[in-house]
């Protein structure tokens, strides 16, 4: 059995192997990516897509993070489970930061929280982490503020943004961040900021070069049909498989083929007799 993975543990992987990490919103799927082996667990506000059904991941808040986190955190064994702040939990209301994110910690059982990079972030990190709370940074393609940086699109390709984005880093660092994202960068400005930074580097849609790499569990499993964001690989496109199983199942219903004597229970036959002489 492999032994409950930390912080430090997480941090010291650094040049020395590749990290993985995934999402889960979940028991039965968060059970499945730990026993998997995945380093990191993250119950992301994506839960707000490709669960909940709503547009934008500003639409959840810390009642429904909460919930899904303590079903995921039930099934979590030896991953490093994160928890996502919300948007409204933080970058709404920056003084109630540390109040939420200790939410995580006692009642959802996290080890630590992450933040997407907005214009107080640095205080905010700072706050949480004085608090005792270890933080994930997240810079890029930041959902929360995608209105403020141009939509959904590859974030740092001329100099002057990128070189916001590594400043951005090595802030965080300073800061006392132990991880950070990086969504949809170019692949050499995420290879820069991952040497200039000692801390882990966790790429999404931003190249090889990252010290790990993260997806969201419904895309890499081929269950969120609305959109498919380019750095996506499918490894399965399981919702053919299961919109056939649910057809088999109508089909079998209408046309009286469920449920067979194998799934039915019986009676024995002396004592459905004795029914009538009730």
């Amino acid at each position: 059995m492999n032994s409950k993975i930390s912080v430090d543990s997480i941090i010291a992987l650094k040049n020395k192997r590749k990290i993985t990490m995934l999402t889960a919103y979940d028991y039965p799927i968060a059970s499945l990516v730990d026993r998997a082996g995945i380093d990191i667990i993250l119950v992301g506000d994506s839960l707000a897509n490709v669960v909940l059904g709503l547009e934008s991941t500003r639409q959840v808040g810390m009642p429904e993070m909460l919930h899904h986190t303590k079903a995921v955190s039930r099934a979590v064994k030896n991953a490093l489970l994160i928890g996502d702040m919300p948007y409204s939990s933080y970058q709404l209301n920056p003084n109630e930061c540390v109040a939420n994110a200790q939410k995580f910690i006692s009642q959802a059982g996290c080890l630590g929280v992450k933040l997407e990079w907005f214009d107080n972030c640095l205080e905010v990190t700072e706050q949480i982490i004085k608090a005792g709370i270890p933080v994930m940074g997240h810079i890029g393609l930041t959902p929360q503020t995608v209105d403020k940086i141009g939509g959904f699109k590859c974030q740092g390709k001329d100099a002057l943004a990128a070189k916001r984005l590594i400043q951005q880093a090595k802030e965080l660092e300073e800061k006392g961040c132990f991880a950070l994202v990086l969504e949809c960068i170019p692949d050499k400005i995420a290879q820069l900021i991952t040497k200039k930074i000692k801390i882990p580097t966790l790429g999404i849609g931003a190249g090889i070069h990252c010290d790990g790499q993260v997806l969201v569990i419904n895309d890499l499993l081929g269950l969120f049909e609305r959109y498919s964001p380019k750095f996506v690989k499918k490894y399965a496109n399981l919702s053919p498989l299961i919109l056939e199983a649910i057809e088999n199942f109508k089909n079998d219903v209408l046309q009286e083929k469920f449920p067979d004597p194998e799934h039915s229970f019986t009676i024995k036959e002396e004592e459905f007799k004795k029914i009538d002489a009730c």
